[in-house]
């Protein structure tokens, strides 16, 4: 490919790839724009066992902003549950949703998968009010106990970045965070906050301790 095609075929990339420069490895790493999957900032750091710890009840507190990307800072609370399970062997894991609004109560599912050649999870999110609509997965790894996980989708018409991050876990307790990014990632707003209790607390902490201490 000569000079003049590569910047023909680069030119609608620029942003993005100049952004990327601007970014933690993990999201450079995490979030690729051509669409493709994306591949974990350093190898071994995730395995199909990051998300053993949720599996069982949970009751769940929500924090979500009202309007998204709108610069506004008015808040909604509501309760909800979560009931998680292991499948394919182990090698991923669904788990369904109860979200109490206050407009109306909602069901909704989550499907994450480990892909050991790449190291990484995919993450969809299936909202019952919706269920022809599946978004697009996140993907991303564990480092240090944290997960954080990347995808490129749109938001009301607007291309935007989308960051999951599942942080504070212990066998009883975790919080999880969505964050979108209107400008490649160069400033996130977290729009939703879920924290997780477990619904019956578990007497047996090993696999979570080991879990932590293992990323």
């Amino acid at each position: 490919m000569n000079s003049v095609l590569l910047r023909h075929h680069l030119k609608p990339l620029l942003p993005v790839i100049i952004a990327m420069h601007t970014l933690s490895p993990t999201i450079a790493a995490a979030v690729e724009p051509s669409g493709a999957a994306p591949v974990p900032a350093e190898p071994g750091v995730s395995t199909a066992h990051d998300f053993d710890f949720l599996v069982g009840r949970w009751m769940v507190q929500h924090r979500r902003l009202k309007r998204r990307l709108a610069h506004d800072n008015e808040w909604e609370t509501f309760s909800g549950t979560c009931e998680a399970r292991t499948i394919l062997d182990g090698q991923a894991n669904l788990d369904d949703n109860v979200l109490e609004l206050p407009g109306g109560t909602y069901r909704a599912a989550t499907l994450r998968a480990f892909d050991p050649s790449k190291e990484t999870w995919s993450i969809w999110w299936l909202d019952a009010r919706h269920p022809h609509q599946l978004d697009p997965p996140v993907v991303g790894a564990f480092h240090n106990g944290v997960g954080t996980f990347f995808a490129n989708d749109v938001w009301n018409g607007r291309p935007i970045m989308v960051r999951f991050t599942w942080s504070d876990i212990t066998a009883n307790s975790a919080r999880w965070q969505q964050a979108f990014s209107e400008d490649a990632g160069k400033s996130w707003e977290t729009n939703w906050f879920m924290d997780f209790k477990r619904d019956v607390p578990s007497a047996d902490t090993q696999l979570v301790s080991s879990h932590v201490e293992r990323n």
